[in-house]
């Protein structure tokens, strides 16, 4: 492990792309799996099906690999500036990898206009990890951020149920509320751990304008989206979204927009 640190932390950059590459092979191993008929006759949901499939592979790997170092390395949570080790670093370096694969799965497949949000997520992301991965700095932090990734896992399992047409699934009714427990618990509880974190260290944390503006920036989009997931799936304004024969009556894009 220690050898695999060393070349990793001399080449951050080469690491990533590395992994970026492996994840775009675990895509297209992941199409091989058998999908749904609904999302077979559309462009979009096939496209979305084969990216959420990426996407929930990072989120089981990640979410539980970033739990699993904090138990076993406690000071990742107090000392967010300096603390890491050859595994939590190894797992930065995996992560960037997703996200550069991911916002290139994006772009280089046309949904680059549509999916604007998860492309500004996702270039935070990036930038903030590079930073920690080439400074050797807020690995913790970004180790921490990574515990949403628990959350990601219900709301990728919700857009997959989605775009089945399985919203009436007692699956998907369960799903619903686990996934709004896992929103409060993992993704908005660790926003603004982090954000107080930074408040409070503000005065000699390196960079830390920049890390400030770019978590205030993530705090207003996961509230936003939180709304919309509030509205969507407990205060719908028109339940029925999918006809009987499995189409829908809005556009994809609108239909997966909440």
């Amino acid at each position: 492990m220690e050898a695999l640190t060393s070349v990793l932390k001399s080449h951050p950059g080469p690491s990533v792309l590395v992994f970026s590459l492996l994840f775009r092979v675990a895509h297209k191993l992941l199409q091989r799996l058998p999908v749904p008929k609904v999302v077979q006759q559309d462009a979009f949901r096939s496209w979305k099906w084969q990216n959420l499939s990426v996407s929930m592979v990072h989120s089981l790997l990640t979410g539980t690999w970033a739990l699993t170092c904090v138990l076993i390395w406690p000071e990742t949570l107090s000392n967010i500036h300096k603390y890491h080790n050859p595994l939590s670093y190894l797992l930065i370096c995996v992560s960037t990898g997703y996200f550069v694969q991911d916002a290139g799965d994006i772009i280089l497949t046309g949904h680059g206009r549509g999916s604007w949000e998860f492309l500004l997520h996702h270039a935070m992301v990036i930038w903030c990890f590079l930073y920690a991965l080439y400074t050797q700095l807020y690995i913790a932090g970004a180790l921490i951020a990574l515990f949403v990734e628990v959350n990601s896992v219900t709301l990728h399992l919700r857009l997959m149920l989605k775009l089945a047409g399985a919203q009436s699934s007692s699956m998907y009714h369960i799903n619903k509320f686990v996934n709004l427990f896992t929103y409060v618990t993992f993704r908005l509880s660790t926003q603004f751990y982090l954000t107080w974190y930074i408040f409070d260290n503000y005065s000699w944390l390196d960079h830390g304008g920049y890390f400030l503006v770019t978590m205030m920036v993530m705090n207003i989009m996961i509230v936003i989206y939180f709304y919309r997931l509030l509205r969507a799936d407990f205060f719908p304004r028109n339940k029925i979204y999918m006809g009987q024969n499995g189409t829908h009556n809005n556009n994809s894009k609108k239909f997966l927009s909440d």
